[in-house]
């Protein structure tokens, strides 16, 4: 398979009805790595919003517990798509998910910006940090996943598109970003969490490394000090000097999709394995659209 076969199978599709099979695609085989960062770094900006970062801090699931829950979250996402969202199982996984939400009061533009920083943070980083940038086909899969996730999870008010779920993320955090303490606390948490999967005498170099991939509002949002220019040229060089190697290599076969690798799961996980160990105490719940005649996406 060459480079740039499966990109081209991609645009004959139309993202309005295979964009699941675009998005799995996007995520298992041409961008797996850059995928993740950049959901690693829409976890960083949920922080930069108090009301979150608040509620986060209370839990203590990052302090007492930070690997855990950084790799549930990425394991839960890939429980969703695994099978299909319509799936039995995709479905077993978003409720599942709402049980975990559901202890808490989330006002439902919290809810739907952190949807969006999924939606935006992984296009963001591709187009800077990949390969090559994204095709409006696998730019539109992420939005109609993301719009998919959010009517599975019962949030109002999402977005039909990209272009709709990047105008609500900039102007939420145009608006609801600020300093407060708690940002500080679960930021360094998850910082911990990344760099703890490094070997000890490189972790200092990740962090910094780490920081100068931020923008300035986010890193005064989190209380965090700004790196310098010269660090944050190398960063950036460093990124592109990858993208140019990995597009030489040659493409990832179909029979070799990329699997999670969790640190706290070394033997594998099932559902239930996944998020707090009270959420198995709560009741499972129909999802919102399994209770009305019609689908509200």
């Amino acid at each position: 398979m060459g480079r740039y076969s499966r990109l081209r199978r991609i645009k004959r599709l139309d993202p309005h009805k295979d964009y699941e099979q675009i998005f799995w695609w996007l995520t298992q085989y041409e961008f797996p790595w850059d995928y993740l960062q950049g959901v690693s770094v829409a976890f960083l900006r949920d922080y930069g919003v108090p009301r979150i970062s608040q509620l986060l801090d209370r839990t203590q699931e990052f302090e007492r517990a930070g690997q855990k829950r950084y790799d549930d979250t990425v394991l839960i996402a890939y429980e969703l798509v695994r099978e299909g969202m319509h799936s039995d199982h995709g479905r077993a996984t978003a409720r599942h998910l709402n049980r975990i939400h559901g202890r808490y009061r989330i006002p439902n533009e919290d809810y739907l910006y952190v949807l969006a920083t999924t939606v935006v943070g992984p296009k963001r980083w591709i187009d800077l940090y990949g390969w090559r940038a994204l095709s409006p086909e696998e730019t539109e899969s992420l939005a109609l996943v993301g719009r998919r996730m959010g009517v599975m999870m019962g949030i109002a008010d999402l977005p039909d598109d990209y272009a709709g779920f990047e105008h609500f993320h900039d102007a939420y955090e145009r608006k609801m970003f600020a300093y407060d303490p708690a940002n500080r606390r679960v930021a360094a948490a998850t910082l911990r969490v990344v760099t703890g999967m490094y070997p000890r005498l490189l972790r200092p170099l990740v962090a910094r490394f780490s920081l100068a991939l931020l923008d300035d509002p986010l890193l005064t949002a989190l209380g965090l000090p700004r790196p310098s220019r010269r660090l944050r040229v190398a960063a950036h060089r460093a990124l592109r000097l990858r993208a140019a190697v990995v597009r030489l290599l040659p493409a990832r076969p179909e029979w070799w999709p990329h699997r999670p690798k969790p640190r706290s799961y070394p033997f594998g996980w099932t559902l239930d394995d996944l998020g707090p160990h009270w959420a198995q105490t709560r009741p499972r719940t129909p999802l919102a659209e399994e209770t009305s005649p019609q689908e509200h996406g």
